[in-house]
């Protein structure tokens, strides 16, 4: 990886392809939208203007080599190696299909509490509307950072509202779960940090103790926002995959990865239905 200052910009060059486009609007987060060349955002409450000049190159906007290195490095998981979870793919055919249509697929590393928060709020739902109620979520009970963006709400902030004060959100059902893990988390029946430190099925079991969160929900905020590659989120989609082409789970040399192979085939899937086809 290679770093240059222009400017107020910050070019980075990658060894391995990035795929900007398909990280950010795959699913995994609900934060940053296309604006002119790029995309305009926050992560880990920090605003970010980010650019995709070509596959092997971002340019950061108006970020120093500090905030890089401090901030995005991480977010972005830059030094995690793709080429080499890639080859292990490739193995296994329909594993190697979904590796090689979107090689620049990263799993972003978000904030424990939003990444919770996050996918407390995704059930049952799309993009779309999910996107919606995170927004409507941010700016309602976020701190501003300026340009209409916002921090995520902290568990504090939450914790103190009401049912009421959520319905402008138009979340539904997801908002007395939402209110049931802020107040858990406050009142210290949950150790954010301490489920980062567990096992996946320990830590899995502790965020079940939240009202309305299963082990969907529970491995996608450990996969998204405590680093647990390990955590595998089966939904529909995934199920079905797994159902198709390994029933008995996927091969024991990738489960120290599964979560990171399943966002490979999610993305493959849904743009390729025929990989659920087990002659595929």
């Amino acid at each position: 990886m290679q770093t240059k200052t222009i400017g107020n910009d910050l070019l980075v060059t990658l060894e391995d392809r990035f795929d900007l486009e398909t990280t950010l609007l795959c699913g995994q987060c609900f934060r940053f939208f296309p604006c002119g060349e790029g995309f305009r955002g926050v992560g880990l409450d920090h605003p970010l203007t980010i650019c995709q000049p070509d596959d092997h190159t971002l340019l950061f906007r108006g970020t120093t080599l500090q905030q890089f290195e401090t901030l995005w490095r991480g977010y972005f998981d830059l030094d995690g190696d793709y080429a080499a979870l890639r080859k292990r793919m490739s193995a296994y055919p329909p594993l190697a299909a979904a590796a090689d249509f979107t090689p620049g697929l990263r799993v972003l590393r978000q904030g424990s509490w939003e990444a919770l928060a996050t996918f407390i709020l995704s059930q049952n739902n799309n993009i779309k509307r999910i996107t919606g109620i995170v927004q409507r979520l941010c700016q309602s009970f976020g701190d501003p950072l300026g340009d209409d963006l916002y921090t995520f709400p902290s568990a504090q902030r939450l914790a103190a509202l009401s049912l009421d004060d959520l319905a402008p959100l138009r979340a539904g059902f997801r908002a007395k779960y939402l209110l049931d893990a802020a107040r858990k988390v406050t009142g210290g029946q949950l150790d954010l940090e301490a489920i980062a430190d567990m096992d996946t099925d320990r830590a899995a079991q502790q965020l079940c103790t939240i009202h309305g969160v299963g082990p969907k929900v529970a491995r996608c905020a450990l996969l998204y926002g405590f680093g647990h590659a390990d955590a595998l989120p089966v939904d529909v989609w995934i199920g079905r995959i797994l159902g198709c082409h390994f029933p008995d789970g996927f091969p024991a040399e990738l489960r120290d990865c599964a979560g990171l192979v399943q966002q490979f085939m999610f993305e493959y899937v849904r743009h390729c239905p025929d990989a659920l086809n087990p002659n595929t």
